[in-house]
């Protein structure tokens, strides 16, 4: 699914290290250039987050990034056990596998070059992320969270992310999740 989409339109997806030169990239929003182009070989460096790049296959302009880390969905992350319940039998978790936490990825950031933005760039990034974890998995993880920002929230919902929980009170982000298992169905 995914890669037939990257060789159709010619872009390739590479795991940035400090080599790799993002200088020139604009996404439009101060905090998400800032990581990208000062904060983002550190985080890698230190084990806290690992950077990818969506480049143009052809000239090597990067399109958008994305950063990873590990996550998990934890009863901490619910108003109380009873919410925690109610999402573990949503997802169909068997009594035998319900645990207190499960394995999950955090979407730390997410940039779409302003160049390439209303071309479906992000979509692609998330499709990538989702088949890595699902298709080339080297551990368990069950689910793809993100802090939203409030004004990403529709794009994330297009891409199949639902809130985690009801009452989620921060100003600026709400906690969403993508079940990867909607990938083996």
């Amino acid at each position: 699914m995914v890669q037939q989409y990257i060789e159709k339109t010619k872009i390739r997806f590479i795991r940035l290290n400090p080599a790799n030169s993002v200088k020139d990239f604009r996404c439009g929003d101060p905090d998400l250039d800032d990581f990208i182009q000062n904060r983002a070989s550190g985080f890698q460096k230190h084990l806290l987050a690992v950077s990818y790049a969506c480049a143009d296959a052809e000239t090597g302009r990067m399109l958008a990034y994305c950063s990873l880390a590990n996550d998990k969905v934890a009863v901490g992350d619910f108003k109380d056990k009873t919410e925690f319940n109610r999402f573990r039998k949503k997802q169909g978790f068997p009594n035998e596998k319900r645990l207190k936490s499960y394995p999950a990825v955090k979407l730390c950031r997410l940039g779409v070059d302003e160049s390439a933005k209303g071309q479906q760039i992000g979509t692609t990034v998330l499709d990538y992320i989702k088949s890595m974890f699902v298709f080339e998995n080297k551990t368990g993880c069950r689910f793809l969270t993100v802090d939203a920002y409030l004004e990403a929230i529709p794009f994330y919902e297009k891409n199949g992310f639902r809130f985690m929980n009801v009452e989620d009170h921060d100003p600026h982000t709400r906690l969403m999740y993508y079940d990867l298992m909607n990938l083996c169905a």
